[in-house]
């Protein structure tokens, strides 16, 4: 799909966390909304009628959805758990897929993802929120502009307590949902993980165990890059840790570096090198990054569906509102099916993050043993 003057037909699948995106669509001049699809009828009808959406192309099946030759591409923004198998549904129905993360759970599942994108020349994009977040696309103007200088270790956290969240989350363990900190650290530079080498700390209360056999309550892995000299550090933990929601990360060079808050809404912190000792950090407020989009969706970076107290969504508010990115998110997808031009992360690279997370997750469970990633989540071109 390569006609710039046709609009994107787009349908939203799973309308909690999914409804957020609905506005921007809408209101995005290349795309259009024509199908959504959720179990719950009531949610179903309530979030169709309240952006008025045709009464024909609201479904409570996805196959049927699927089976709709009015769509050109899905937004899934389902439970973690079936995100692979509905992926490669869509993939298989002919369908573009951009999907909220993880990309899957097993690597099967991301590799027949890899493998249909190839097959068929569909695209697929995760919705990865950090690196589009406007903390990221600072430090990624920096890099790109060579402010930072040769660039020398990257680190990110993602720390949340998910007790309470829906059924699927009790006793995960961490790496199994690592994209927020594995994204940045490969996004910065584009880089592709080879190898990681993972640790597992601590213990979550016993009766969690059982889910999936996972006791650790914190899992921190390094990343060495792949043809580079690089290496990342990133941890995570899900339960029984105090700390305040966090998706950090920090990038360090030779001639700048920057470091995420500790605490939330804080400013960034950008250290100079060669300066006088007490000279060196600065205090640094991000500016937002509305200026990439269509004016049309620019004041999504900072307001959207569930940012008011009347109507609230537990991931848009840890997370800060996901640091304005989710109409980048929208317009780089529309903009990938336009012109045909991949947008950050492809199918491979979408893979390569996701991989990261479930092989570290062995490595602390084999006591840090270094594990390789496979090779068709490599890309050729790197």
């Amino acid at each position: 799909m390569s006609d710039v003057s046709k609009k994107v037909r787009i349908a939203l699948v799973g309308l909690g966390f999914g409804a957020e995106f609905l506005p921007i669509y809408l209101d995005h001049p290349d795309a259009e909304v024509v199908a959504i699809c959720q179990r719950n009828v009531e949610k179903l009808y309530e979030i169709g009628d309240k952006f008025n959406l045709s009464a024909e192309k609201r479904y409570t099946d996805y196959s049927a959805l699927l089976a709709d030759d009015d769509i050109d591409a899905v937004h899934i923004n389902t439970p973690i758990p079936v995100h692979g198998e509905q992926s490669i549904a869509a993939l298989k129905a002919g369908k573009h897929v951009a999907c909220t993360v993880p990309m899957a759970t097993t690597l099967e599942e991301c590799e027949e993802i890899v493998k249909l994108t190839q097959e068929t020349g569909l695209k697929y994009m995760m919705m990865e929120t950090v690196v589009y977040a406007r903390e990221f696309l600072f430090m990624k103007e920096k890099y790109e502009k060579g402010e930072l200088g040769k660039v020398q270790f990257l680190k990110a956290s993602h720390q949340q307590d998910m007790d309470g969240w829906p059924s699927y989350w009790p006793g995960l363990p961490p790496m199994h949902y690592a994209t927020h900190c594995v994204g940045p650290v490969l996004g910065l530079t584009e880089g592709q993980a080879e190898s990681v080498s993972c640790f597992g700390s601590g213990t979550i209360r016993e009766e969690l165990h059982q889910y999936h056999n996972s006791p650790f309550a914190v899992e921190t892995c390094h990343i060495k890059f792949k043809d580079s000299d690089l290496t990342g550090y990133v941890y995570r933990s899900l339960f029984d840790v105090a700390r305040q929601y966090r998706e950090s990360f920090e990038v360090y060079g030779d001639k700048e570096s920057v470091e995420w808050p500790l605490v939330e809404h804080d400013p960034l912190v950008v250290h100079t090198a060669k300066k006088p000792e007490p000279e060196i950090p600065e205090s640094k407020a991000c500016p937002d990054y509305a200026k990439y989009l269509p004016k049309e969706i620019q004041k999504y970076t900072r307001h959207g569906v569930y940012d008011s107290d009347d109507n609230t969504h537990l991931s848009f508010l840890q997370g800060s509102g996901h640091g304005g990115s989710h109409p980048h998110l929208v317009h780089n997808f529309v903009s990938m099916l336009l012109t045909g031009k991949d947008a950050y992360p492809t199918a491979v690279q979408s893979a390569n993050i996701t991989c990261v997370g479930i092989l570290a997750h062995e490595s602390a469970l084999q006591g840090g043993e270094l594990i390789k990633l496979p090779e068709w989540s490599l890309s050729s071109e790197s």
